[in-house]
């Protein structure tokens, strides 16, 4: 009788304990992500005038350094103003964040997301300072939490499609790309200091892209010029810069910045193989020998619906850019600025 009651009691602990482990992996999904913005300005907007399309997100908060821009946005899509980031993760329950700040400011609220356990989805480039993202990263590690980068060419459909095609081919020889264009006119983009240079903020789509589809760097040289825009006030960034790259795999690239050109632009990544050549911006095709082939960008992913669903379900997965995948590509651009001032190359 009694080893009855204990095979009974046994398997009643067994099936407690594989609910309990069920339970904990796999949980019940998160109904709605309740959101905090940092940062309410251009690049916050696009993400919000998405995001209000999603009947699983609530706009909570919004933190901007000037309160008034704060509170429009809040009067838009709702949730509390501050000018306060501290204040608003002290007042408001996040389930995750968006950090849409200047390169210059990221630092310490990334680390309190990761201290209260939020989700983050941070804005491009991370830092304009290596040791800045070197220690946020560390944070993200430590406390897990679920994190993505907005490098969204990655999610584009023609990307994915370059990358599964030139997979097919033996070897990827290199890439030529360009962000070559006008000035933004915020005047902190102008100054080193806070943007890093052009090649840190803007053209660092095209430094990402080609890690995207070539892989990681091991060696990095650069060249940089100055002098045609003098007219300019607090200008202190290039005025163009070629970076040269040399890939773990041994492919090559050269990557090219200018924001001096007027009324003309080329915002593209070339990649090349042995009778290939796949064009990812601009015309998005992938040409071998006589035959030319439209890149399709019908299966794209949108990088907010893939962030929300991650932090909905707790699994990252998905996210093709987090936080320390885009720590490489920061190590790229400002190895390059240090080529720039030294002249030598720089072994990452």
């Amino acid at each position: 009788m009694m080893l009855k009651y204990k095979i009974l009691f046994d398997i009643t602990l067994y099936f407690f304990v594989e609910s309990c482990v069920l339970f904990c992996l796999g949980g019940e999904m998160m109904e709605e992500v309740r959101l905090g913005f940092i940062g309410t300005g251009g690049m916050a907007s696009a993400h919000m005038n998405n995001l209000k399309n999603f009947d699983d997100v609530k706009f909570v908060a919004m933190c901007d350094v000037s309160e008034d821009r704060a509170k429009q946005r809040a009067e838009e899509f709702g949730g509390n103003a501050y000018a306060d980031y501290q204040r608003m993760y002290d007042s408001e329950e996040l389930d995750a964040v968006y950090i849409c700040t200047p390169p210059f400011a990221h630092g310490q609220q990334e680390i309190i997301a990761c201290q209260k356990g939020v989700a983050m989805f941070v804005e491009k480039p991370i830092a304009c300072e290596l040791d800045t993202a070197v220690i946020i990263n560390d944070h993200v590690e430590k406390s897990g939490v679920i994190t993505s980068v907005g490098y969204h060419w990655r999610y584009g459909g023609n990307a994915q499609h370059a990358k599964a095609e030139l997979e097919k081919e033996t070897q990827i020889l290199g890439a030529l790309g360009y962000w070559m264009g006008g000035m933004p006119g915020v005047p902190w983009w102008r100054v080193r200091a806070q943007s890093g240079g052009q090649h840190v903020e803007q053209t660092t789509h095209i430094f990402d892209l080609a890690r995207f589809v070539l892989g990681n760097a091991k060696l990095v040289h650069g060249v940089a010029s100055s002098g045609s825009m003098t007219d300019i006030p607090n200008y202190d960034v290039d005025d163009i810069s070629m970076v040269n790259i040399e890939f773990e795999s041994g492919a090559v690239a050269n990557i090219v910045s200018s924001c001096a050109m007027e009324n003309w632009g080329r915002v593209h990544l070339e990649v090349f193989c042995r009778g290939v050549v796949a064009t990812i911006g601009g015309s998005n095709t992938i040409r071998r020998k006589d035959q030319e082939e439209e890149l399709s960008g019908s299966d794209g992913q949108d990088r907010d619906r893939v962030f929300i669903d991650a932090v909905k379900a707790g699994d990252s997965s998905e996210i093709l850019s987090p936080y320390s995948d885009a720590l490489e590509t920061l190590r790229i651009m400002l190895a390059a600025s240090t080529s720039f001032q030294t002249g030598k190359a720089v072994d990452l």
